[in-house]
């Protein structure tokens, strides 16, 4: 199912480029948690981030938020490199969601997207977003979406 009129927003959110194999990307998130951690800021525990290669590709081009509960942030050391959002917002999106098995399932939904996009002739204004979620009754989820 294909959800319309969809939004991010976030504020305090700190991003940073990453290149790895698919395999490993919660190394790199877990690298950029301990990155913002030296640097004296804290995460709240919302993640997303953008897929920024081809989704075949054999190494993944990725940009990773995270929300920080700091309300400033005075650059890292500059070999960091991560970029400071007070207030992230894309919008209008298309989304669907992701209840179980993202890895086998990621595939199918991005392509679902692709196609929706195309079937009702809308234009890709945004790379795919993927963020992580969870209910009010605790069940993880994620929400995959795109800008149109």
């Amino acid at each position: 199912m294909i959800v319309e009129h969809h939004h991010i927003a976030h504020t305090n959110v700190v991003s940073k480029y990453y290149q790895f194999v698919p395999e490993e990307m919660e190394l790199a998130i877990k690298d950029f948690q301990s990155i913002l951690e030296k640097g004296g800021y804290h995460p709240d525990g919302r993640m997303l981030f953008t897929i920024l290669s081809e989704p075949t590709s054999e190494i993944m081009q990725a940009e990773i938020f995270l929300p920080i509960v700091e309300n400033n942030f005075t650059k890292l050391d500059e070999e960091q490199q991560a970029n400071f959002h007070s207030y992230f917002s894309v919008k209008p999106m298309i989304m669907t969601r992701i209840m179980d098995d993202f890895e086998a399932a990621s595939q199918v939904k991005f392509w679902e997207l692709m196609n929706y996009i195309r079937r009702n002739g809308l234009e890709q204004k945004t790379p795919v977003f993927v963020e992580y979620k969870t209910s009010h009754m605790g069940r993880r989820y994620v929400e995959m979406s795109v800008g149109v």
